[in-house]
Protein backbone atom coordinates (compact mmCIF):
# COMPACT_ATOMS: atom_id res chain seq x y z
CA UNK A 1 0.00 0.00 0.00
CA UNK A 2 1.33 3.58 -0.90
CA UNK A 3 -0.19 7.04 -0.32
CA UNK A 4 -0.41 9.98 -2.62
CA UNK A 5 1.96 11.71 -0.63
CA UNK A 6 4.96 8.84 -1.70
CA UNK A 7 4.35 9.44 -5.35
CA UNK A 8 4.20 12.98 -4.93
CA UNK A 9 7.90 12.39 -3.08
CA UNK A 10 9.28 10.07 -5.53
CA UNK A 11 8.73 12.58 -8.67
CA UNK A 12 10.44 15.43 -6.71
CA UNK A 13 13.36 12.95 -5.73
CA UNK A 14 13.49 11.83 -9.79
CA UNK A 15 12.86 15.63 -10.66
CA UNK A 16 10.05 14.77 -13.17
CA UNK A 17 6.47 16.37 -13.39
CA UNK A 18 3.11 14.26 -13.48
CA UNK A 19 3.33 14.25 -17.13
CA UNK A 20 6.45 12.20 -17.30
CA UNK A 21 5.20 9.86 -14.71
CA UNK A 22 2.44 9.71 -16.11
CA UNK A 23 4.06 8.43 -19.46
CA UNK A 24 6.43 6.49 -17.71
CA UNK A 25 3.47 4.27 -16.17
CA UNK A 26 1.38 4.61 -19.64
CA UNK A 27 -1.27 6.32 -17.76
CA UNK A 28 -3.02 9.62 -18.35
CA UNK A 29 -1.75 12.62 -16.34
CA UNK A 30 -5.64 12.85 -14.53
CA UNK A 31 -5.27 9.29 -13.35
CA UNK A 32 -1.84 10.70 -11.16
CA UNK A 33 -3.41 13.90 -10.04
CA UNK A 34 -5.91 12.01 -8.69
CA UNK A 35 -3.56 9.19 -7.14
CA UNK A 36 -1.02 12.29 -5.66
CA UNK A 37 -4.39 13.84 -4.30
CA UNK A 38 -5.38 10.58 -2.06
CA UNK A 39 -5.61 10.78 1.50
CA UNK A 40 -3.85 7.95 2.97
CA UNK A 41 -3.09 4.51 0.82
CA UNK A 42 -4.05 5.69 -2.71
CA UNK A 43 -7.28 3.95 -3.81
CA UNK A 44 -8.38 2.68 -7.25
CA UNK A 45 -7.51 0.33 -9.94
CA UNK A 46 -4.60 -2.11 -9.26
CA UNK A 47 -3.51 -2.41 -12.46
CA UNK A 48 -2.78 1.27 -12.60
CA UNK A 49 -1.11 1.73 -9.02
CA UNK A 50 0.78 -1.21 -10.13
CA UNK A 51 1.84 0.77 -13.41
CA UNK A 52 3.21 3.41 -11.03
CA UNK A 53 5.40 1.47 -8.79
CA UNK A 54 6.38 -0.34 -12.04
CA UNK A 55 7.87 3.09 -13.79
CA UNK A 56 8.87 4.10 -10.70
CA UNK A 57 10.64 1.16 -9.85
CA UNK A 58 12.76 1.16 -13.10
CA UNK A 59 13.34 5.00 -12.56
CA UNK A 60 15.51 3.65 -9.18
CA UNK A 61 12.61 4.53 -6.46
CA UNK A 62 12.02 2.01 -3.60
CA UNK A 63 8.63 2.56 -2.03
CA UNK A 64 9.09 1.53 1.22
CA UNK A 65 5.36 0.60 3.12
CA UNK A 66 4.87 0.87 6.91
CA UNK A 67 7.04 -1.23 8.75
CA UNK A 68 8.82 -2.84 6.13
CA UNK A 69 12.91 -2.80 5.61
CA UNK A 70 14.49 -1.48 2.94
CA UNK A 71 17.20 -4.36 1.85
CA UNK A 72 18.37 -3.08 -1.56
CA UNK A 73 20.60 -0.41 -0.23
CA UNK A 74 21.16 3.07 -1.42
CA UNK A 75 20.12 6.47 -0.45
CA UNK A 76 16.29 7.39 0.57
CA UNK A 77 13.91 9.47 2.70
CA UNK A 78 11.42 7.78 4.81
CA UNK A 79 8.76 9.05 7.15
CA UNK A 80 8.60 8.67 10.61
CA UNK A 81 5.36 8.36 12.51
CA UNK A 82 4.39 11.56 14.51
CA UNK A 83 5.93 11.35 18.58
CA UNK A 84 2.84 11.50 20.83
CA UNK A 85 3.02 14.19 23.07
CA UNK A 86 3.61 13.68 26.62
CA UNK A 87 0.81 13.99 28.78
Amino acid sequence: MITGAQIRAARAMLGIDQRMLAEMAGLSVPTIQRMESSQGTVRGVVDSLSKVVEALDRAGIELIGDNAQSMSGGRGVRLKEPSQPSN
